[in-house]
C-alpha cells in the first residue's frame, strides 16, 4: 500500500500567478516556483496511507466557508538553523483566511490527523534555497511585487506532493468549492 504526502491549498487566480512569476528574478541560487506550484497552503498534512487519504478527502467535503477576498502582503523568509531556505509573500488579511484554516484543521482531526501545532502564516512560497545558495536577509527583503488587486479564493484542493530530483511536483487529487 503506497503512502501519500498530502497538503490542503488554494491556488490564486491566473492574474496573480502571472504577476508573481514575472517578479521572480535577480536572486542567485533561487529555485523559483513554477506557475503550477504557486498556492496558498491551508494545511500541511504529511505522509498518510491510502485509507487515511480517502478519509481526509471525504471529511474535507464537509467544510463550509464562503469565498474569501484576499490580497498579497509583504515578502518574507523562513529559515532553518539560521539560514534562509524559503522566500514567500504573505497573504492578508489573516482574519479572513484563518477561520477557513481552523475549519480545515478540525475536519482533518476527525480523519485522524493530529491538530496543527504550528502558527498559521498564510503565504505563497516563491523560491527555495539549498545550503550555500541562500541570500542574506537584506537581499531577500529587497524583492518587491507590484501592487495587485484583491482576489477571490473560491475553492481549495487536497494535493499530493511528489518529491523528485528537480524538486516537488503537486497533483490536485480533490477539489472543494467554498460556499456558505
Amino acid at each position: 500500500m503506497a503512502d501519500h504526502r498530502l497538503f490542503v491549498a488554494a491556488t490564486p487566480p491566473a492574474t496573480i500567478r502571472v504577476a508573481l512569476t514575472a517578479a521572480m528574478a535577480g536572486m542567485p541560487g533561487a529555485r523559483w516556483q513554477t506557475d503550477e506550484q504557486l498556492h496558498v497552503t491551508r494545511r500541511f498534512i504529511g505522509t498518510v496511507d491510502r485509507h487515511q487519504a480517502e478519509d481526509i478527502a471525504a471529511v474535507l467535503g464537509h467544510v463550509r466557508h464562503p469565498p474569501i477576498m484576499l490580497e498579497l502582503g509583504t515578502v518574507g523568509t523562513f529559515d532553518r538553523q539560521g539560514r534562509i531556505d524559503t522566500l514567500w509573500i504573505g497573504i492578508q488579511p489573516r482574519d479572513r483566511i484563518a477561520p477557513l484554516h481552523d475549519k480545515i484543521d478540525r475536519a482533518l482531526v476527525q480523519a485522524g490527523v493530529p491538530a496543527d501545532a504550528r502558527a498559521f502564516r498564510p503565504h505563497v512560497t516563491l523560491a527555495r534555497f539549498t545550503r550555500g545558495t541562500a541570500p542574506d536577509q537584506a537581499m531577500a527583503s529587497r524583492m518587491t511585487i507590484p501592487p495587485l488587486p484583491t482576489f477571490a479564493i473560491e475553492r481549495f484542493a487536497l494535493y499530493e506532493s511528489h518529491l523528485g530530483a528537480g524538486g516537488a511536483s503537486y497533483e490536485a487529487i480533490a477539489h472543494y468549492q467554498l460556499r456558505d
